[in-house]
Order: structure tokens, then sequence, then C-alpha cells
């Protein structure tokens, strides 16, 4: 009898401690159990269609007025292309990257747009790591308006978790460029980073543990956690949140047609990826940086911030530095940058998400894909040709 009383206690108290923690940590156990399932291979497409409705977001207000691209029926699209010495079938390749959707426009004219996996133009496609382009927007227009006084600021000047830690010193710059030295690896070290954020970690005090690797400016290193740094400068500096800034800022300013979403880590945007914007809003988000940064005549972007954005000329910003995988293709403030004589600079996400931009053929594309595949060699490079022989088939 006693022995049973012993067991039924014990279990009672197992049951209590469980409810306690499901308390405290229930919500968060359910968000990483959802994020977890949503990221299986036959989720992705549903799940970079339906991000708000499956992760808290906040909402990002469109303004009044839309800026409307003129349309042509679709043009033919040219039929194969060549990548390292073979051809391939463009709509194979289609199919075989699991696109979602694709938009080209040229002059300010759409001339080909098509949905696949039940999207279409309404739809919010998640933008993954494209996000980062739009916070290096907003950290430029936060320059202009004197919240951060230089892009050569220390970070401690406005994180104060980096104060008397190795990263206090680290300019603003560095992180833009991916070449902060901080001593995080982005594939093994990012699940341990985003469930202590999950479960509640801040962010900033997370990142000030890890330590420095190198001197700033020795080597670039793509590592998401430069971009959920510059959010919180970003933040600090002006007050706003991300998404109140970016609203206010940009979205209200370039004529969206959508209101967009961004998704919350723990209460907080996701700087390194967390945005839902439809296509053709990527596809104006886009034609700022071509205009030089201007939208109906009023500067939004500085034009030396839009140039310094895709200048690759330090020589670890180069396509190719360090004989790295992930620096096979230059990379500037936050957006990627080719090598080639035309200026393209592209935002790119993973899973296949990508803004693809030709100032000298006045080209735009923007590609959604859910693909699983995406670690691929070449695969970066390979959509490149891609989108050069679209852009070259275009009239």
């Amino acid at each position: 009898m006693k022995k049973m009383k012993w067991i039924w206690a014990a279990a009672g108290s197992i049951v209590v401690l469980a409810g306690i923690i499901w308390a405290c940590f229930g919500e968060k156990i359910k968000t990483i159990y959802v994020s977890l399932n949503s990221f299986k291979d036959e989720n992705l497409a549903h799940t970079f269609q339906h991000t708000p409705e499956i992760q808290p977001t906040k909402k990002i207000s469109r303004g009044e007025n839309t800026f409307q691209f003129l349309q042509e029926d679709n043009v033919t699209l040219t039929e194969e292309f060549d990548f390292e010495n073979t051809r391939y079938p463009v709509g194979s390749f289609l199919e075989d990257t699991k696109t979602t959707a694709l938009l080209v426009i040229k002059d300010d004219v759409v001339k080909y747009e098509k949905y696949f996996c039940g999207g279409n133009d309404d739809t919010l496609f998640s933008s993954n790591s494209m996000g980062k382009s739009f916070v290096s927007a907003l950290m430029g227009i936060a320059v202009a308006e004197g919240y951060v006084g230089s892009v050569e600021d220390p970070l401690g000047k406005y994180i104060p978790e980096f104060k008397n830690t190795e990263l206090e010193d680290i300019p603003i710059k560095a992180c833009l460029q991916m070449a902060s030295g901080i001593d995080f690896n982005e594939d093994t070290d990012m699940s341990g980073f985003s469930m202590r954020t999950l479960m509640g970690s801040p962010a900033m005090k997370v990142i000030a543990k890890y330590g420095m690797q190198e001197k700033p400016y020795t080597y670039r290193r793509y590592l998401s956690i430069n971009t959920e740094i510059l959010g919180k400068v970003i933040t600090n500096a002006t007050g706003y949140s991300l998404a109140e800034y970016m609203e206010e800022k940009l979205w209200k300013k370039i004529g969206a047609a959508h209101d967009a979403y961004w998704t919350l880590s723990n209460g907080t945007e996701l700087a390194m990826g967390g945005l839902s914007v439809s296509l053709r809003d990527y596809a104006r988000f886009a034609r700022l940086y071509l205009n030089g940064g201007i939208y109906n005549g009023e500067q939004i972007l500085s034009e030396s911030w839009v140039r310094d954005s895709v200048d690759v000329s330090a020589e670890y910003s180069k396509p190719g530095a360090n004989h790295d995988a992930y620096n096979a293709i230059g990379y500037g403030y936050q957006w990627w940058v080719p090598e080639g004589e035309e200026g393209e600079f592209m935002a790119i996400g993973v899973y296949g998400q990508w803004i693809y931009v030709n100032p000298v053929k006045q080209i735009i594309i923007v590609k959604t894909s859910a693909d699983p595949n995406f670690m691929e060699k070449g695969y970066e490079l390979k959509h490149v040709e891609f989108f050069r022989a679209v852009a070259d088939g275009i009239v």
C-alpha cells in the first residue's frame, strides 16, 4: 500500500511538473514544433505561401497609392540556357528547382508572370534571407535620418549587451558586408542560436558570448546573426520596431500593392529573414534600387547608399573571395553581386528565393521556390546564368 501511495505521489508530482513546464514554455514548444513541421520538404510550398497563418507576425501596412506596372501578355521565355558547358531546358529547370512563382519585368512592363502550387498575385511569399536586403535599406534610411551616425560606428554604441565584450568595437559596416569576424558558423551554430532565442534568451546576449574569430574586414563569412545585429542597431537607434520603421519609411512610400508581414521570434522581428511579401511588391522594392533610391520624385534611399550597397571592390567582398562556397558571388550591403559587366545585383533566400536586377537591361526578375536541394553545388551560379538568359531574351 505504501509503495502504491509513493507511485501515485510520484506520478502526481510529474503531472504537476509537466503542467508547470507547459505553462512556462508551452507556447514556445508549440511554436518550435510548428516550425519544424513547416520545414519538412513536403510542406515547404505551403509554408512559404502561408507563413502569416502559421507563425506569429507583425503587419506592415501599405500606403494609399499603388504603383502599377504596365502589363503585356506573357512573352515566350528562352528555351534553354548554358551553365558549365551543359544546356538546360528552362521548363525542366523551373520544375526541378520547385519554382512556385516567376515574374519578369522590363522597363516597368510585366513581360512574364506565372504562379505554381496554388499561388497568385495576392499570395505573400516568404522572403527567407531576401529579407536581409530590406534590413539594409532600413539601415540606409536610419543613417540618412541621423539616427545612426555612420556605418563606421562601433556596435557597442547602439547595443548595450556588447559593451565590454570582444564585439563592442566591430563597425556596423563590417556586419553589412558579412565581414564582422564573429566566431560563429552558419552551418553548425544556427540551430542552437535559434533554439535559445525561441526559448526566450535575448538574441544580443546570446551573440555577445560568441567572441571573435578574426578582426573585422579580414574575411567574408556569411553569418545571419550579422543581420540580427543590424536589426537591433536600427531598433535601438530609432525607437521603432523593424516593422514600424519599414511601414513608415519604406512600405507606404514605394507604391506597394499589399500589406507585408514580418515573422516574430520571441516577440521580435526576425531580421535575418522573416518577411512575407507579394511577388510584384518584391519587384517594387527592387525598382527603388534600380532607380537610384527615388520613387515618385522622393529620394527614399540616398543615391550613395544604393551605390555603396552593391560595391564589392574590397578584396573580401569580391566574387570568389577566399575560395569559399558561400562567396562564389560578391557581397555588398546585404546584396549579392555576381561577376559581370552589367551591374547586376540580387537578393537571395534559402530554398530558392530570388530577386535579380540588371540595371543595363532594366530587368527585374523575381523567382520564388520551395526547393530542398538549394545547397547543391553551383546552385546559385546556375541561377545567375538562367536569369541572364531570360533577360537576354526579353525585348
